[in-house]
Order: C-alpha cells, then structure tokens, then sequence
C-alpha cells in the first residue's frame, strides 16, 4: 500500500498535537485517543498505524467502509464502530477479530446480537487458532443525554441502567467498558474550560448512577468529546475521545470517497 511522505508527515504532526491537547487537559490521566478515519483511505490510517509510536485505534461510521478497511489493514489496529448501529450489521460488525468496541449500542436487541455473533467468532478460533484467540467485544452504551429526537441512545436513568446490566449480567461475550454521548452541537460549540457542557455532565451522573446500581468492582468510562470539543470533555472526566477533522481533515463527500488512493 502506497503512502505518499509528504501527507504521512503532515497526518503525524497533526496527531501529535491533538495527543499533546489530551494530555494537557488529562492531567495525568490515560485517555484514549480515536482517530476518526471514515471516508478517508486506508493510506492515511497505514501511515499513522506506522508511525513511531503508532496509533492504534480507529474509529468509523459505516459497518462496509469499517469492513472493508480491516482486511487490507494490519490485525494490530484495533477498530471502534462509531456510527448508528443498525441491526442487520450487527452480526458481522461482531465478526471482525480486532473489532475493540462498538460504541453506539442503544438497544437490548442490538446487544443480544452482537453478543450471539461474537460468540461464535470466540469459539471458532479458540478451536482453530489458539495463538489469535478473539477477546470479548467491548461496548458502551449509548446515552441520549440531549434529549433530541435526531439523537439515538438509551433515555438516561431506568433506561440506561436496564440495559447496561442486561448487557453485564446476559451478554458473555460482551465486555461493558462504559457509556457514551454524541450531545447537542450547539452545546458542543459553547464547551469551553469556563463553560461545561451539559450532556457531558449528564453523562458523568449516568455513570455513576450505573455503577451504584449494578454494584459493579470496576470504574465504567466515559466516551465523549469529539473535534471541537475534546479538551473540555476529557475535563470532566472523558477516557476517550472521537477525534477526525482535526486530524485527518475535512471530508468530502461520501460518494467521492475513495478505500485507497
């Protein structure tokens, strides 16, 4: 796969410098970092994979793009599916062995899925191939802090907690990371260090409601803040953040898109 130098070094420094914005606003804490790459080629992905360090997960909207993209790429990038999720794709989204997480999980049915196909992929290759033994798929449930009725996600409160512990309590072959929120854009533009955005702090009062509910030993992570508001969301408490533009640079449109160029 060809990678043309020049734009492998201006993805790096670009990379480096929303990594550098993480880890400012972190304050020592580990928060990963998923570089948005949907409608952009596999080149680009290629190029910071093989970066020094690399990154290593991507996230993409569209289960074919995301699909497509996992084959011809190497098994050590670990993939997040980040777009609405659709029930018919979920039996093969599950399929793909460096499938990290799918982060809009909203319904029980869409879980239940999710866990039947990754539960057959752990038990083929446990039987064929011990050595690239397929991990649970983690997920976060999808919270609808906004309220909009563009928005999918679970209703916070009774919801929300309902399905995080069906998928804790009836789904193996799932992994329960946390919860995540894509909020109102209009709050998303007004986030600021002095301004904090409100379907971040409602999702932060999701997980702690969940975790007290569920009785749960471990911390459940929050996953939000995209492109433009990042900084303030890893501020109150992000563990991830789904960052594009800033790193890939503004897309076209998808009909011109191109797997590799």
């Amino acid at each position: 796969m060809k990678i043309d130098p020049a734009r492998a070094k201006a993805l790096i420094s670009q990379l480096q410098s929303v990594q550098e914005r993480v880890a400012a606003a972190a304050s020592g804490r580990n928060v990963r970092l998923v570089a948005v790459s949907k409608l952009k080629p596999a080149n680009d992905i290629l190029a910071l994979h093989q970066a020094t360090p690399p990154q290593v997960h991507f996230g993409e909207n569209y289960a074919q793009e995301l699909g497509q993209k996992a084959e011809m790429l190497p098994r050590s990038i670990q993939w997040h599916f980040i777009g609405g999720l659709q029930s018919t794709h979920a039996k093969k989204l599950a399929k793909i062995p460096n499938l990290f997480c799918v982060s809009s999980v909203d319904t029980l049915k869409k879980a239940q899925l999710l866990n039947a196909s990754r539960a057959e992929l752990i038990s083929s290759s446990s039987s064929s191939s011990p050595e690239q033994a397929v991990e649970p798929l983690g997920v976060h449930v999808q919270v609808n802090t906004s309220g909009e009725d563009s928005k999918s996600g679970a209703a916070p409160g009774a919801e929300t907690v309902a399905l995080c512990r069906a998928v804790e309590e009836e789904c193996p072959a799932l992994r329960l990371l946390g919860l995540m929120t894509i909020g109102a854009i209009a709050r998303s533009r007004a986030t600021t260090a002095e301004n904090e955005n409100e379907d971040f702090l409602c999702l932060r009062a999701q997980r702690d409601l969940v975790a007290a509910e569920l009785g749960l030993g471990r911390e459940l992570e929050l996953s939000m803040g995209m492109s433009e508001d990042f900084e303030g969301a890893v501020k109150l408490g992000s563990g991830e953040v789904r960052v594009g533009s800033t790193i890939f640079g503004e897309r076209g449109p998808k009909n011109e898109a191109k797997i590799l160029v």
